[in-house]
């Protein structure tokens, strides 16, 4: 008997080598791919949406005690929901972030961040449309954003964003009325950055760290008021989203790494009948679409 035993384990053991079967390592991974690509170019004028785009702020970690959303691996199933693939994980943030405001020196303005990696980085203002569904798209997604909020059009609901900050997005400030900051005093722009800083703060918790002129318009008179409020950048943009496809900056008319899509909270009045939803599934769509994955702005400003 003890023979006969012997024999069968031999003979299933050498079956196993042809084969090639073997168990797979409890937590084993694939590993990642990494693709570099060249840097973006300085910034230029944006004329997506009538917004110069010069310099826009960039936003810091304003959700300091929010855990940033979390990158989508295995979310095949909400995905589909929203008719999309997922992305791939973005790769780890830099040990160091590329973009600081050194120590008494000027606020920085930023159109992209510096990077080799295709990522790309989104940003949404102003605050007007308030969606329910773009709350759960985001919650189920977790694709990272940062929130550009205007207090006269987001004042009247101010708990819309709070889910949304609550789910690690990110905080930024667009002034309290939207103005042309290039046409006000320098002590009108103070108002108009400060102002926003502590509602924002109020409603929120926490003081966001970056911040976006209007328009794309600012002067240093805006920087150095951005400075006295506790920004540590003023963020612009190199692509803005339509309703079907992208505006860009450069001629080749294609992303390149590190930049910073603008979109706007919107509805079917500014949309032609589309959602806020169907709009953001066509920007993910085009990311996705030139090798790019989404990474959180705050963790490199």
């Amino acid at each position: 008997m003890k023979k006969t035993i012997a024999l069968w384990a031999a003979l299933t053991a050498a079956t196993l080598l042809v084969t090639g079967c073997a168990a797979e390592e409890p937590g084993a991974a694939p590993a990642a791919a990494k693709t570099n690509a060249p840097a973006a170019d300085p910034a230029e004028r944006d004329p997506a949406e009538g917004d110069p785009a010069e310099g826009d702020p960039v936003e810091g970690d304003p959700a300091a005690g929010h855990k940033a959303p979390e990158a989508p691996g295995g979310a095949a199933a909400a995905y589909r929901k929203w008719g999309l693939k997922p992305f791939a994980a973005p790769p780890a943030p830099p040990a160091v972030k590329p973009v600081i405001r050194k120590p008494g020196g000027p606020v920085p303005v930023i159109s992209d961040i510096p990077t080799t990696e295709k990522i790309v980085f989104i940003t949404i203002d102003d605050g007007a449309e308030k969606d329910p569904a773009f709350v759960r798209m985001m919650k189920d997604l977790k694709v990272p954003v940062t929130m550009f909020l205007t207090d006269s059009v987001v004042r009247s609901d101010y708990g819309y964003f709070a889910p949304l900050v609550a789910q690690g997005h990110g905080l930024a400030n667009h002034t309290l009325t939207h103005p042309n900051l290039r046409t006000l005093s320098a002590e009108a722009q103070r108002r108009e950055i400060c102002g926003q800083q502590t509602k924002l703060a109020k409603r929120y918790g926490t003081t966001p760290r970056l911040f976006r002129p209007p328009y794309g318009n600012w002067n240093e008179a805006t920087r150095t008021a951005a400075g006295t409020c506790g920004v540590d950048a003023i963020v612009l943009w190199r692509e803005s989203m339509q309703i079907k496809n992208m505006q860009y900056q450069r001629g080749d008319k294609k992303l390149h790494p590190g930049d910073i899509i603008l979109a706007h909270f919107r509805g079917p009045s500014e949309l032609k009948g589309r959602t806020m939803t169907e709009m953001t599934a066509t920007m993910l769509r085009r990311i996705q679409e030139q090798g790019f994955t989404v990474a959180r702005l705050e963790d490199y400003v």
